[in-house]
């Protein structure tokens, strides 16, 4: 059968509207609609100074430019090889965890770890087990940071198969724990730390009521997933890893001991750099590695061995780490047509001239929309907080109430946003495609929003 004949084969019997689009043909409308927007918006930028080391925008500062040129059609095309050279270090820590947890899946010690640990707990007790999963997530999210627990996904989806669930439901666990509890994180160097420190208020001050949100957001979650999440269709991929035994079965020998003390001893030392040599990607990755060989060697794998084991999981995450790479092509086209500063621009104004107690729910609002554009937490505090500041000291709302204003606005999109590499890393590691996750989380968005504006409201009537 040739390539036309099967796909006309595969769309016999389906409307148009029952046809959804890949991931990537997903990702390219958009790039496209990005594409068309360089031609309304017009190009302009702020002034930028140095200070603290740290590059800030000056207040008030804001023109337009006329010097730009036009993006030709052809720079669509030629933007993908460029985000995928922009994404570089998503892609390489996705191959090297997809490697690593597939060594340390045909090890077999993690799964008799998990299947130990959930024998003991009792598979009857399924919504406890989620609901555990979900905050010990989240609390790595609070604590550690959000790219930091990529290679922690794999995990979750080999309990949720323990408990007879999803992949879906072991993804949904662990990135959506991890993004509820970096996004609301009372301690959040790269949001609330650089917000704080431009709105010149103690670092980490008004950790109550974002305590409050992240506590109730996880709980929320944990109900979602039990509730909703276990009951949807879900196809899993033809060679997901599943329990292979039943529970009673599973124990752990010597070998699969000295496994997981290597993995849990790497991930100690990679936390230790982390939190006290300032490492980040480059250096998760290297740590990755490292830990994926000197498991092979435990396990008696040669050299070779280890090689081939490492390609296999690698092939295996390969086009969600495509999909990453060209997600990162939005941002190029963005950056090229210089109309990033003039978004925020704009969106910044609709602050103002709005009643105060809805003033913070529009700030969120507007920090949503600007999160597509500027993905990373810490530049999008350094770009908005210097304009959003005096806009909250003119609108007589608290500087604190427009940094959380900020952190959901900020943080809470990481979940949906394309232009969110480490979002789409661990999607990629958890085998759920852009699509399946958007129906799965998109429902849960709509209330954690709702809660989270109701803090907001609470936190302005309470003179936060």
């Amino acid at each position: 059968m040739s390539i036309r004949e099967q796909a006309l084969a595969e769309r016999k019997g389906k409307k148009w509207y029952q046809t959804v689009p890949d991931p990537m043909v997903l990702i390219f409308l958009i790039l496209l609609a990005t594409y068309a927007l360089t031609f309304v918006v017009p190009a302009g930028e702020f002034e930028r100074v140095m200070q603290d080391g740290r590059t800030r925008v000056v207040p008030g500062s804001f023109q337009y430019l006329t010097d730009v040129a036009a993006i030709h059609p052809f720079d669509i095309f030629v933007a993908v090889p460029k985000g995928l050279n922009e994404a570089s270090l998503y892609l390489f820590i996705v191959f090297i965890a997809g490697g690593l947890f597939h060594i340390l899946q045909k090890s077999g010690a993690l799964e008799n770890a998990i299947g130990v640990a959930v024998n003991r707990v009792g598979v009857e007790r399924r919504n406890v087990i989620i609901t555990a999963g979900t905050f010990i997530y989240g609390f790595f999210g609070v604590a550690v940071g959000f790219e930091n627990n990529i290679a922690l996904v794999p995990i979750a989806v080999l309990i949720a198969s323990a408990i007879g669930c999803s992949s879906l439901v072991g993804t949904t666990m662990a990135v959506g724990g991890i993004g509820i509890g970096f996004a609301l994180s009372p301690i959040n160097p790269y949001t609330v730390g650089v917000a704080q420190g431009i709105a010149e208020l103690p670092t980490f001050s008004g950790a109550w009521l974002r305590t409050l949100l992240v506590l109730s957001s996880l709980a929320l979650l944990s109900f979602y997933i039990c509730r909703w999440v276990v009951k949807m269709d879900f196809q899993e991929p033809d060679d997901t890893k599943a329990m292979s035994k039943e529970l009673t079965e599973y124990h752990l020998e010597k070998r699969d001991k000295l496994t997981l003390a290597v993995f849990v001893g790497g991930l100690v030392a990679m936390l230790i750099g982390v939190f006290t040599q300032g490492w980040y990607i480059n250096e998760i990755a290297g740590m990755f590695l490292l830990i994926a060989i000197l498991i092979g060697i435990v396990n008696g794998l040669s050299a070779n061995e280890i090689v081939k084991q490492m390609m296999e999981g690698a092939s295996k995450v390969t086009a969600g780490a495509l999909v990453i790479g060209l997600a990162a092509s939005i941002q190029v086209i963005l950056q090229e047509a210089r109309i990033i500063d003039t978004i925020v621009y704009a969106l910044s104004g609709m602050i103002q001239d709005i009643p105060l107690a809805f003033s913070a729910i529009m700030a969120s609002v507007v920090q949503g929309v600007i999160n597509l554009f500027v993905p990373s937490g810490s530049g999008q505090a350094l770009v908005t907080m210097p304009i959003l500041i005096p806009v909250a000291d003119l609108v007589g709302m608290s500087r604190q109430l427009m940094i959380t204003a900020f952190q959901v606005g900020d943080g809470l999109t990481n979940l949906i946003v394309p232009t969110s590499g480490g979002t789409l890393a661990m999607l990629a590691l958890g085998r759920v495609s852009y699509e399946k996750w958007l129906k799965a989380i998109l429902p849960f968005m709509a209330l954690v929003y709702g809660l989270s504006w109701i803090g907001l409201i609470i936190g302005h009537m309470a003179g936060y």
